[in-house]
């Protein structure tokens, strides 16, 4: 029998971040006859190129999953946010999804997703401590 050894990794090695990454996705696919998440990105630049805001995201098994929206403090306030999330949603029907989901903390966007038709359908309390995480879900319509 081989011996193995588990450990924290106190300074995480990229590679073995993307083989657990990979080693997941590659388990998901075989159980999802072969899907795997299709990613979409969406940027702000200003007039130079520079990023200054932008929104990650995938489409998997029917459901946008928006990762990561983040905009500068310069732009905030402007519509970018909404124009960003309208592009994913529109990209997501596009690809055959019905659904979006999305995850935010309480100092974060709630009152923003609320005010684009998303609704709360989990909220775990004091993550972080004094706060919540929020997961919301919009029906998607093409």
């Amino acid at each position: 029998m081989n011996a193995h050894i588990v450990k924290l990794e106190e300074s995480p090695d990229g590679g073995d971040m993307q083989a657990l990454v990979k080693g997941l996705t590659a388990y998901n696919a075989a159980q999802a006859n072969g899907e795997t998440p299709s990613y979409l990105v969406a940027t702000v630049k200003d007039d130079g190129g520079r990023l200054v805001g932008g929104l990650l995201g995938a489409t998997y098994l029917g459901w946008l999953q928006i990762q990561v929206v983040w905009l500068d403090d310069s732009v905030r306030g402007q519509g970018y946010g909404s124009e960003l999330m309208a592009i994913a949603e529109r990209e997501g029907v596009r690809r055959g999804v019905h659904s979006a989901f999305v995850e935010t903390l309480s100092f974060q966007a709630l009152p923003f997703y609320e005010k684009l038709g998303y609704t709360v359908f989990s909220r775990l309390a004091d993550f972080p401590p004094g706060g919540a995480r929020y997961a919301l879900t919009k029906k998607l319509e093409g």
